[in-house]
C-alpha cells in the first residue's frame, strides 16, 4: 500500500470521518482496489481520498445496473447517493433496499448505510438560497447533496431580486453562513447582489428557468460568469449536485480546522 494511502487513512480516522473498525478494514488493498463489474469499475477508495464517497448517475443507466451498483456499496456498508433519477427508479431500488430514500424534486436516492452524526445549531452552515420557486428543483439537488456529508445545510427560498425586500429581511442568516450556494434562473443576477453583501465563498448555480432569450440558462450563467462581485465561482447550468458538493467541502475543511485548533489549545 502506498504511503499516501495510509496517511489519507489516518487523516480521515483522526478527523472522525472513519471510525476505528473501518480504518482497519480500508487499511487493505482490497479495500482500496476498484469493484469491477464488467460495465462499471465502483471506487470505494473514493471518500479516503476526496472525502465524500463515489456517488451514481443515474441518468441513461439501466435500472438493473444501479442496483448492482448500489449494492456493491451497500456490501461495504458505505452510504449511497444516486443523482438524476426518476420514481419508478426509486420503486425498483425501494424493493430491494428498504432504507433507501427519495427526494423527488431533487430526483435524488440516497441510502444511509452508515450514517454519519448530526450537526448540531452551533456548526458552521452552509446556507443554499434561490431567486425563485422555479429554481427549488435544482436547490434541493444542491441541499441533498451537501446534507449528505453530514454538514448543516440550512435553505432559504424565493427570495430573488424581483422583490428585493425579501432578501433584506434575511441579512441576519445570510451574513452568518459560512459558504453559500445561490440558485437563480432568468438574467441570474441574485449572485452578485448577495456577493456584494458577504465575505465568505459563494457558488453560483445558472437554472434553466426563464423565457426564449435566457438560452436555457446561457443568459444566467454568463452574468454569474461577468458577475463584478469579488468571491463567485460558477458551476455549470442546473449543476446543483456540483455546487452541494463543493459547498460540502468548504464547510468539512472548515470544521476540521476548527477541531484542530481546537485540540491545539486544549493541548497547550
Amino acid at each position: 500500500m502506498k504511503r499516501e494511502h495510509i496517511k489519507k487513512i489516518l487523516l480521515s480516522y483522526k478527523q472522525g470521518n472513519l471510525s476505528i473498525e473501518e480504518a482497519i478494514e480500508n487499511l487493505s488493498y482490497k479495500e482500496l482496489s476498484n469493484n469491477n463489474l464488467i460495465f462499471a469499475r465502483v471506487d470505494h477508495s473514493r471518500k479516503i481520498r476526496c472525502g465524500f464517497p463515489e456517488v451514481i448517475f443515474g441518468l441513461h443507466k439501466k435500472t438493473e445496473d444501479i442496483l448492482k451498483i448500489v449494492n456493491s456499496f451497500v456490501e461495504k456498508k458505505e452510504n449511497v447517493l444516486i443523482t438524476k433519477v426518476d420514481k419508478d427508479v426509486y420503486d425498483y431500488i425501494k424493493k430491494h433496499h428498504q432504507s433507501a430514500n427519495y427526494n423527488e424534486s431533487a430526483k435524488i436516492i440516497t441510502i444511509s448505510s452508515n450514517p454519519s452524526q448530526e450537526p448540531t445549531q452551533k456548526d458552521p452552515y452552509l446556507l443554499i438560497i434561490t431567486g425563485g420557486t422555479s429554481d427549488i428543483n435544482i436547490a434541493e439537488e444542491a441541499y441533498v447533496t451537501a446534507n449528505f456529508s453530514g454538514i448543516r445545510v440550512e435553505r432559504l427560498y424565493d427570495i430573488g431580486v424581483a422583490g428585493i425586500h425579501r432578501l433584506l429581511d434575511q441579512e441576519n442568516m445570510i451574513i452568518k453562513a459560512s459558504a453559500i450556494i445561490v440558485v437563480a434562473g432568468m438574467e441570474g443576477a441574485l449572485a452578485s447582489v448577495i456577493g456584494g453583501l458577504v465575505r465568505v465563498p459563494l457558488i453560483a448555480v445558472p437554472t434553466s428557468v426563464g423565457y426564449g432569450a435566457s438560452f436555457k440558462g446561457l443568459s444566467a450563467l454568463l452574468t454569474m460568469l461577468n458577475s463584478c462581485a469579488p468571491g463567485v465561482a460558477v458551476v455549470n447550468i442546473d449543476n446543483g449536485f456540483g455546487a452541494g458538493y463543493y459547498g460540502a467541502m468548504i464547510i468539512q475543511m472548515l470544521k476540521t480546522n476548527l477541531e484542530l485548533t481546537k485540540q491545539d489549545k486544549d493541548k497547550g
